[in-house]
């Protein structure tokens, strides 16, 4: 009796030759099976902002700064209103003067060059005033798809603020008034937070956000 017969039953079983891989059959251990529903997933080795969670909302603090961004656009654009106002008193005025001088009479005459004087005067801080009012309303509108140069604006814009702010209210408190110093200590606070704002780490990230 011989091993070698393939019709000996006590004999070792002939060798199968090895399945080839396909599917339902991994390839080696450890190795993910690749084939029909095992789609292959994109690498990107080194991909920058891969683990950074991007703000999706505007920071509170960026908020706050829009809306008092707004309130001042409003308080610039009555104080407008007002200076225009006053120039056109003080054009009146000019006419009136004009109307009552004559080639004799220089108190009239010199009184009308100085109502004319006030008059430009007047207007330019009114256009000054309302120039200022549409810049405080475009940096608020813009703070929602803005990039770097609305923020670096608004820095600039809330830095010179708080120094006028601030001028004015060493002037209150040098007055002595209570009143002379409520306004100037406002408009100080709020351009503090107008320059914050836009530096502080969510600010910066939200500004450097990718759009879409």
């Amino acid at each position: 009796m011989s091993f070698g017969d393939p019709n000996n039953p006590y004999g070792q079983p002939p060798q199968q030759p090895p399945a080839a891989p396909g599917y339902g059959y991994p390839q080696a251990p450890g190795v993910p099976p690749q084939g029909y529903g095992y789609p292959q997933q994109p690498a990107y080795p080194g991909y920058p902002g891969t683990n950074q969670m991007l703000p999706q909302t505007m920071p509170g603090l960026l908020v706050t700064a829009r809306v008092f961004l707004f309130i001042i656009s409003a308080v610039q654009i009555l104080a407008a209103l007002g200076w225009f106002y006053v120039a056109a008193i003080a054009n009146d005025v000019s006419n009136k003067a004009d109307s009552y001088s004559s080639s004799n009479d220089d108190v009239f005459s010199s009184f009308s060059d100085g109502a004319d004087i006030a008059t430009g005067v007047l207007v330019l801080i009114a256009l000054i005033a309302a120039g200022l009012a549409a810049l405080s309303i475009t940096l608020g509108v813009k703070f929602g798809r803005g990039g770097q140069g609305v923020r670096i604006t608004t820095v600039i814009y809330g830095a010179l603020g708080g120094i006028v702010g601030l001028i004015m209210l060493f002037v209150g408190l040098d007055s002595g008034m209570a009143s002379a110093v409520i306004f100037p200590l406002i408009w100080v606070v709020f351009a503090a937070i107008i320059t914050a704002a836009p530096v502080v780490s969510s600010g910066t990230a939200w500004f450097a956000r990718p759009r879409y």
